[in-house]
């Protein structure tokens, strides 16, 4: 009699689990490699009728390769477009980077936008709240600070916006690590986790999902959903935005289109704060969404299977599988985006198991910290400063929790 036979003997009920677990896994993890080959065969989405666009990009602080991500949007091959930058005071170093880029482009409409008018409890829609007074198109273009793109991403994006269904516009996006170890951790997870996660979701029909890497849409439709006054106290903003979009019967695009965002995490403490911000805010969002996401996770239910089958040969190749395809959908997605090498790669089972504890850990407390402040999220997902914030304090999301931060 096997090891395994025997365990499974004298321990069913967790064999059987165990063995659920690694299907689970194994599913999953060749459901992601579908997706992605089914989005690699999408044709580029391209129209003639390209209206004026004003691109909006809220500013804070001097972020890593902020120059190179900002100028990529001033070398557009797009008949005509105005670039909107806003900062919330003129002492702000980002405000360099715009003069710079008005230097270097003057035939480009480049507005800056300073103000530091509060409208909510989000910083970065009080800064495009203030903006819009600057926006002189009605196709809108919204992307965050630190994304990167080709001359060919504004033409593909607003094609969608011809359409009278669509509410918004939305891409994916991958990540390219700029500093060593933690923020190639943090690339790998948005590679080799988020992104597939994503294209799982749409070739299953969900749309349920915005980024803020790019969020394009019609002035009419902004202001029909109550402009970014209705989303002003909201964590998820660019959520929000699709959630209320498809309210009022509008659909979501996922553009096929694939931005690259700067990842610098430069510690284990700066990843935690991070994945929690962002885990804590999808949780006070989508609860479901959030317990569901549990089977996205192959590498660590297929490693937990393994060890509930008490290593049973069988369930052994069948996780070595799950830890292939891990590999290889990782490789299929930065071939197309960003350089990639088998060191990195073999991150990504590390990667996921960090998440996953992360995960774990996110489904307690309420607290996120956001450029050097803490914010409650409630049950709605509105976030609400915590004033008096220390600089350098540390966040609940590395220490023992409160009874009163639980939920």
């Amino acid at each position: 009699m096997m090891v395994g036979d025997s365990w499974a003997l004298a321990h069913p009920a967790l064999w059987w689990l165990g063995m659920a677990l690694v299907a689970l896994g194994l599913i999953y993890s060749a459901l992601t490699l579908v997706a992605i080959l089914a989005r690699r065969g999408l044709a580029p989405r391209l129209h003639q009728d390209l209206r004026p666009v004003t691109v909006l990009k809220p500013l804070c602080g001097l972020e890593p390769r902020l120059y190179d991500c900002l100028r990529s949007f001033c070398t557009q091959d797009y008949p005509s477009f105005q670039l909107v930058f806003g900062v919330a005071e003129p002492s702000d170093p980002a405000v360099g980077m715009v003069r710079r880029l008005q230097r270097e482009f003057p035939a480009l409409s480049i507005q800056l936008c300073i103000d530091a008018a509060r409208h909510g409890h989000n910083p970065k829609v009080s800064n495009l709240q203030n903006m819009m007074r600057l926006a002189r198109h009605d196709w809108l273009v919204l992307a965050d600070s630190d994304i990167r793109v080709l001359p060919d991403y504004l033409s593909r994006v607003a094609a969608h916006l011809s359409e009278p269904d669509v509410g918004i516009v939305t891409c994916a996006y991958t990540g390219r690590a700029v500093g060593r170890f933690w923020s190639r951790v943090a690339a790998e997870f948005i590679c080799g986790w988020f992104i597939p996660s994503v294209y799982v979701s749409a070739l299953l029909g969900s749309r349920a999902f915005a980024f803020g890497a790019t969020i394009a849409l019609r002035r009419q439709v902004h202001d029909k959903i109550g402009g970014f006054g209705a989303i002003a106290d909201q964590m998820a903003d660019d959520y929000r935005l699709g959630e209320a979009t498809r309210a009022i019967g509008l659909r979501t695009v996922l553009s096929d289109v694939v931005v690259e965002t700067t990842v610098s995490e430069a510690t284990l403490f700066e990843l935690a704060s991070h994945q929690l911000r962002w885990l804590r805010t999808i949780r006070g969002v989508r609860p479901l969404g959030y317990l569901s996401a549990a089977a996205t996770f192959s590498v660590p239910l297929a490693l937990t299977g393994l060890w509930l089958t008490n290593f049973d040969p069988a369930v052994l190749i069948a996780t070595s599988l799950v830890l292939l395809l891990r590999i290889l959908t990782s490789r299929l997605l930065k071939s197309q985006h960003t350089n990639w090498g088998l060191k990195q790669s073999l991150l990504g089972p590390l990667s996921d198991l960090i998440v996953f504890c992360l995960w774990c850990v996110g489904f307690v407390g309420h607290r996120v910290t956001w450029r050097a402040a803490d914010f409650d999220i409630d049950r709605q997902g509105a976030a609400h400063r915590v004033e008096d914030t220390p600089v350098q304090s540390l966040s609940p999301s590395t220490r023992a929790l409160s009874p009163s931060e639980r939920i």
